[in-house]
């Protein structure tokens, strides 16, 4: 037996309780993330416990929708999408329970998961700005809050104020800065924009790449995935890219989380916390660390190589569930700044 199947082996008996593994039991998990490489997580888990998943995918909000429309009949068990702001949603709607699990509270960080215990984080995406290597980082550039200022016009690229990333990178600027300040930092992004907002993360590395911005504000796993692609044209434009870690002489870089949480009517309850319990299990965090490129939560698992290639960060400290909570006001302040 080689030493990941011994691993997953002895992590078997840490996160799959006996009465799971006595007999075959389904998890139907109701899941917004569209990665091929999940299908190792869910893998993972019925070797481990015997219990399938059943899968439905879809967006967040359909998702959402869906639950509350089965009403106490929906066979959903676990919500697991991406981004505290929608994770937010679903607590507001009362679609999650509280889950009390010593594994989750020991492994999982406070400030990526829910106070009261509705959801968790279990992967990391860190909300930086790339740069093309042959251009350089312009002058004077260290912080998110230097984005604004006039020296950078014509060199952003973002995307729109609706998109759920935008939201939470600008709810943490307005716990940081308050609601004045970020209304005029978010007038300064709608002003030194290179283009109108167009497309998803990958498509703001293009436009660098291709000439038409100089700052692009992306995921870091997108770039990642750039990098390990099968098309030689996406490795090309990663390898162009440099990475800024905004803000790390002071509160950190901003991250938005992956994460999970067992739903109010689940009808399976005991299985839906081992999976919870499981996904933050060093081979499940180790599947989202090398199956796309995102940060692991936990302290023994480690990113792929790719991101310890860009090094080491220091992450803003706040705590998820603040910028869920702040997530509505973030776009009504991002929209009255001129930001579409």
């Amino acid at each position: 037996m080689n030493r990941r199947s011994l691993l997953a082996t002895t992590t078997a008996a840490l996160f799959a309780p006996a009465a799971l593994r006595a007999q075959e039991r389904v998890l139907s998990l109701y899941s917004s993330r569209h990665y091929d490489t999940d299908r190792e997580l869910y893998d993972g888990f019925t070797r481990q416990s015997g219990v399938r998943i059943r899968l439905i995918e879809a967006n967040a909000d359909q998702l959402l929708e869906r639950i509350r429309s089965e009403g106490a009949n929906s066979p959903a068990d676990v919500l697991i999408t991406v981004d505290a702001g929608r994770l937010a949603r679903a607590q507001e709607a009362g679609v999650l329970q509280r889950v009390s699990s010593p594994t989750l509270d020991a492994r999982i960080p406070a400030h990526l998961r829910d106070p009261e215990g509705h959801w968790f984080g279990f992967s990391v995406r860190a909300r930086v700005v790339m740069y093309d290597k042959a251009l350089g980082l312009p002058a004077g550039l260290t912080r998110y809050e230097d984005l604004a200022k006039p020296e950078y016009r014509g060199m952003v690229t973002t995307r729109s104020s609706g998109n759920i990333y935008s939201i939470g990178w600008t709810a943490s600027m307005l716990a940081a800065n308050g609601a004045e300040a970020t209304e005029a930092w978010a007038r300064g992004i709608a002003a030194n924009l290179s283009r109108p907002p167009a497309g998803g993360d990958t498509d703001q590395i293009r436009a660098v790449a291709a000439g038409q911005g100089r700052l692009a504000i992306s995921n870091t796993y997108y770039l990642g995935n750039l990098a390990r692609s099968q098309r030689a044209e996406d490795r090309a434009v990663a390898e162009r890219m440099a990475v800024l870690f905004p803000n790390q002489a002071d509160r950190g870089t901003h991250v938005n989380i992956s994460g999970a949480g067992v739903v109010r009517t689940a009808p399976n309850r005991e299985a839906a916390v081992a999976f919870l319990d499981y996904l933050s299990s060093q081979p499940a965090q180790a599947v989202f660390a090398d199956g796309n490129s995102e940060y692991p939560v936990v302290a023994d698992a480690q990113p792929s190589a790719f991101l310890r290639g860009l090094g080491n960060f220091r992450q803003d400290q706040l705590n998820a569930a603040r910028i869920g909570a702040l997530s509505p006001e973030a776009l009504r302040i991002m929209q009255r700044a001129g930001w579409r």
